[in-house]
């Protein structure tokens, strides 16, 4: 009923990078509707009493002429270690709700925490982040992700990170890396490039 989704940050009754999903909502409306978005995500967003506070985790579900808000109380996974696994077909480029493809492939990351998928030979995303990773003095996202997230876009616009082409074989000229999205966008904790399994 709802093909595409927003997944929004919420803590202690503030709306974060709310500018980000708003563009990246018209963005998809666009592609997926061809047509322009008519929901404004300001004028929709009304928190209820019970999130007003701590960490709730807000979902924008909609369709072409509806939609749909999802609140949860979230408490953040804990992910150090990655499997990488390799899917050439997969696509991912929207938000979309049907998650199957993604669902199958983590279902080969065994005793780690996510998987690091590949495609075409391509570091793209794990199954819920963006990855960002740090060479002893910067820190480089992947210019080729599957999903173009709202954190991804916030610290490529501040300069936080920097974009590269960035294929399985040049793991090794990194450090360490961390995950982002829209639930985890304002700490680049490093995890060593050795969590990172075969």
């Amino acid at each position: 009923m709802f093909p595409l989704f927003e997944t929004i940050k919420i803590l202690d009754g503030k709306i974060y990078n709310l500018s980000f999903h708003q563009k990246r909502l018209e963005f998809s409306f666009q592609i997926y509707f061809q047509k322009k978005a008519p929901f404004l995500l300001s004028d929709i967003i009304n928190i209820p009493k019970d999130f007003s506070k701590g960490l709730v985790k807000l979902r924008f579900l909609y369709s072409e002429k509806s939609y749909k808000l999802e609140f949860l109380h979230y408490k953040p996974r804990k992910i150090i270690t990655l499997k990488i696994v390799e899917n050439n077909e997969i696509n991912y480029s929207l938000k979309f709700t049907d998650r199957s493809q993604i669902n199958d492939l983590v279902h080969q990351k065994g005793t780690c925490d996510d998987i690091l998928i590949i495609k075409n030979g391509f570091i793209t995303d794990t199954s819920i982040a963006n990855i960002v990773f740090y060479d002893g003095k910067e820190w480089v996202t992947p210019a080729i992700p599957l999903l173009m997230g709202t954190c991804r876009a916030k610290l490529l616009k501040e300069n936080k990170i920097k974009e590269e082409v960035v294929k399985i074989t040049d793991l090794y000229k990194f450090r360490a890396f961390c995950l982002i999205n829209a639930l985890n966008c304002n700490n680049l904790s490093p995890i060593s490039i050795i969590n990172i399994c075969y």
